[in-house]
C-alpha cells in the first residue's frame, strides 16, 4: 500500500502561524488576519515592503476597500496583520498567506514583476470568500449597524449576539436577520468592564463583581477559574479568553459584566467584545516573553492595551501610576485615563487630579477616591480584610484599581465602600488568591503567583508572618524559557532564603516540554543560590507537592504554596485536613490521603 504524503499546513515552510483575529487586537481596532513568518534580519526590510504591497493589491482585487495593513519585524521573523470584512476572516488568513508567498517570490526574482498573485489565485480566493459569506450572509451588515446603534457584538463560528446580558439577543450565523429586521429597540448593553494586566486580574474581577452585588445588580464574570452567572458557577477552568466573555454576555440574567481578559486570548483571537465602558490594566510584569512576538515589557504593555481600543471616547482606561510601563503607555493610547497609586505624593496623579481627572490613592492609611471633582473616603486600608491589615501591599493596589474601575462603570460609592469593608473575610470571596490557612499548626499561604513579580509580592507578604521555618512550593507552566524559570526562583530568594523547597511538575501545563526538564532547571538554580540537596525536593504533581510540603512541616512552620494546576483539589485537601484535626508531624489520616 502506497503511503500518502502529508499535505503541508501552509503554502510556504517559512510560515510559523496563520490565524484570524475576530475583534480588536494589538495591531488594529478592526478584525482581520495575522501571519507570522521566519525570515533573517538582512532580508526582512525588502520582504516586508513586498508583503505589504501584495496584501494591499489582493484586498483591492477582492473588493475589500481600504483597511489596515501593519507589519512588525521581530527576532528571527516578522508578522503582518491585515484587516478584513468580518464575514470573511477565514479567507483573510489565506489571503495573507498568498501575499507572503508572493513576497518570497519577489525576493527570489526581484527583476520579475511577481509581487501580486496570478489570476488563478485571485479567482480561488474570491470563491473562498463567497463560500464563507454564504454561511453568514448578514453578519457584515449587522456588525456595522450594531456599531451605529452603540451596541456590543460578540460572535463565534456558530452564533452572533447583539447587545449584552439582559439586553442581548442571539441568532445562528446562518439565520441572522437583515439589518432592517433586527429588533433594535429591544436590545441594549449592560455595563461592561474589562480587566487585564500581569498580576491581580482575578482578584480585581472578583472585587468588582462583589461591588455590583452590593449595589443590587446580578453580575456575570469570567476569570482564570471559570464563569459565574449571578451566584452560580457555570464553567470551571480558565475562561479568561473570548469563550468566557461570550458566555457572560449572552446570559439573559446578567445585569453587569466583568470580564478578565488575558494576554493570550487577545493575541490569539482578538477581543470578543466590540465595545466596553471601562477597562483596567493592573500592572506589567516580565512574563510570557517569546510568544506571539512579545519580547519586552513594552511589547506586553501594548498587547494588554488592546482593551483600550473598544472603549470609545467616553470610556475610562484605569492605569497603575506606580508602573512605569503604564505611565509610558498612557501617552501612546490616547484614551481618557484614570490613575491609581499607593502614594499620595505622586506628581503625575496630583497633576491629573488638579485638571479634574479621576483617581484613587492612599492618604494617611485612608483609601481616597477622586471622582466627579470630589474626594470620597472609602475606609482605612488596614481594616480591609483583603489587605491582611496592610501586610499585602499588592492587594492595596488591587483595591485602589477596583474602586476606580467600579465607579467608572456606575457602581455607587457606598457599594464600593461596603464591599471593601468585608471582601476577603470569607475564604469563598477570593479562593486561591492570597488565602491564609492554618493547617495542623502550619501557616499555609496560597496564591496564583505565576511570574517573578507576583511570587516576589507573595513572599514579601509571607515575611509578615512569624514562623519557625519557611518552606516554598515552586513550579511554572512550560511556555516560559529557562531564563524566566530561573528568574522565578531568584524573585523568591531575593525576599528570603527558604529552609525547604518542593519543586512541582505540572503534567497538564508542560506546553511541549518533556517531563522532568523544568524541575531540573529549578533545582539547578536553587543549588546555585545555596540550597542543599537535602533541602530540595521534587514532586510529580501540584497535589503531590502540597502533600510533600506538609509532610516535611512541623508545628510553627510556614508554607508558601502558589497553586496553578490543581487549585481546587489542593484547597479541598487542606480543608479536609483542618476538619480532621490533623497536626503537623503526624501521618495524614487515611480518609484524607488523596
Amino acid at each position: 500500500m502506497t503511503a500518502v504524503a502529508d499535505v503541508p499546513e501552509y503554502p510556504s515552510p517559512s510560515i510559523v502561524d496563520s490565524r484570524r483575529l475576530m475583534g480588536a487586537n494589538v495591531y488594529s481596532a478592526s478584525p482581520g488576519s495575522v501571519l507570522e513568518v521566519r525570515c533573517d534580519e538582512a532580508s526582512a526590510s525588502g520582504l516586508l515592503l513586498a508583503w505589504q504591497s501584495a496584501a494591499r493589491t489582493l484586498r483591492e482585487q477582492l473588493g475589500w476597500g481600504d483597511g489596515d495593513v501593519v507589519t512588525r519585524q521581530e527576532a528571527g521573523g516578522a508578522s503582518l496583520f491585515m484587516s478584513a470584512p468580518v464575514d470573511v476572516l477565514m479567507t483573510a488568513t489565506e489571503v495573507n498567506e498568498q501575499a507572503w508567498t508572493a513576497a518570497e517570490r519577489t525576493a527570489r526574482a526581484p527583476t520579475d514583476n511577481v509581487a501580486a498573485p496570478d489570476g488563478l489565485v485571485i479567482a480561488r480566493l474570491r470563491e473562498l470568500a463567497d463560500g464563507e459569506r454564504a454561511t453568514r450572509p448578514m453578519l457584515a451588515g449587522v456588525y456595522e449597524a450594531a456599531a451605529m446603534h452603540g451596541l456590543c457584538v460578540t460572535f463565534d463560528d456558530e452564533t452572533c449576539t447583539l447587545g449584552s446580558g439582559t439586553g442581548a439577543s442571539s441568532w445562528p450565523l446562518s439565520a441572522l436577520p437583515g439589518v432592517e429586521d433586527v429588533p433594535w429597540h429591544a436590545l441594549h448593553d449592560v455595563p461592561i468592564a474589562l480587566v487585564t494586566g500581569s498580576n491581580g486580574k482575578t482578584t480585581t474581577t472578583r472585587l468588582l463583581s462583589a461591588m455590583w452585588r452590593a449595589a443590587g445588580r446580578a453580575p456575570g464574570w469570567c476569570c482564570s477559574d471559570g464563569v459565574w452567572l449571578g451566584d452560580r458557577q457555570a464553567e470551571m477552568g480558565d475562561f479568561s479568553g473570548p469563550a468566557g466573555a461570550r458566555a457572560v454576555l449572552r446570559d439573559p440574567c446578567v445585569e453587569a459584566a466583568v470580564l478578565e481578559t488575558a494576554r493570550g486570548g487577545m493575541l490569539r483571537r482578538g477581543l470578543a467584545v466590540s465595545r466596553a465602558d471601562a477597562a483596567i490594566i493592573t500592572n506589567i510584569s516580565a512574563d510570557h516573553f517569546g510568544e506571539y512576538g512579545i519580547a519586552s515589557e513594552r511589547d506586553l504593555a501594548d498587547a494588554k492595551a488592546t482593551v483600550a481600543r473598544v472603549l470609545g471616547r467616553r470610556g475610562l482606561l484605569v492605569l497603575n501610576a506606580d508602573d512605569p510601563e503604564l505611565v509610558a503607555l498612557a501617552s501612546r493610547v490616547g484614551n481618557r485615563v484614570g490613575w491609581f497609586s499607593v502614594s499620595p505624593e505622586h506628581a503625575a496623579l496630583d497633576a491629573h487630579v488638579h485638571r479634574g481627572g479621576n483617581a484613587a490613592t492612599v492618604f494617611d492609611q485612608r483609601l481616597m477616591l477622586h471622582w466627579d471633582h470630589a474626594w470620597h473616603d472609602l475606609g482605612n486600608v488596614n481594616d480591609m480584610p483583603i489587605t491582611l491589615r496592610g501586610a499585602a501591599p499588592h492587594n492595596v493596589q488591587n483595591v485602589l484599581g477596583a474602586a476606580l474601575l467600579a465607579t467608572a462603570v456606575g457602581v455607587p460609592v457606598d457599594a464600593v465602600r461596603s464591599t471593601l469593608a468585608s471582601f476577603g473575610s470569607s475564604v469563598l470571596d477570593n479562593p486561591g488568591r492570597l488565602q491564609v490557612l492554618y493547617v495542623g499548626g502550619v501557616t499555609v499561604i496560597t496564591d496564583y503567583a505565576h511570574n517573578p513579580d507576583g511570587l516576589g509580592s507573595l513572599c514579601h507578604t509571607a515575611l509578615s508572618f512569624s514562623a519557625r521555618r519557611r518552606m516554598l512550593v515552586l513550579g511554572q507552566a512550560g511556555n516560559r524559557d529557562d531564563d524566566q524559570l530561573r528568574a522565578l526562583v531568584r524573585a523568591a530568594w531575593a525576599v528570603m532564603p527558604f529552609d525547604e523547597v518542593v519543586v512541582k511538575e505540572m503534567p497538564g501545563l508542560l506546553r511541549g516540554r518533556p517531563r522532568g526538564e523544568m524541575p531540573k532547571v529549578f533545582a539547578d538554580e536553587l543549588t546555585q543560590l545555596g540550597l542543599s540537596a537535602e533541602q530540595s525536593h521534587i514532586a510529580d504533581s501540584e497535589f503531590a507537592a502540597a502533600q510533600r510540603a506538609l509532610s516535611l512541616a512541623t508545628v510553627g512552620d510556614l508554607v508558601v504554596c502558589p497553586l496553578h494546576a490543581e487549585q481546587a483539589v489542593v484547597l479541598s485537601w487542606f480543608q479536609r485536613l483542618i476538619d480532621a484535626h490533623w497536626r503537623a508531624g503526624s501521618p495524614f489520616p487515611d480518609s484524607v490521603r488523596s
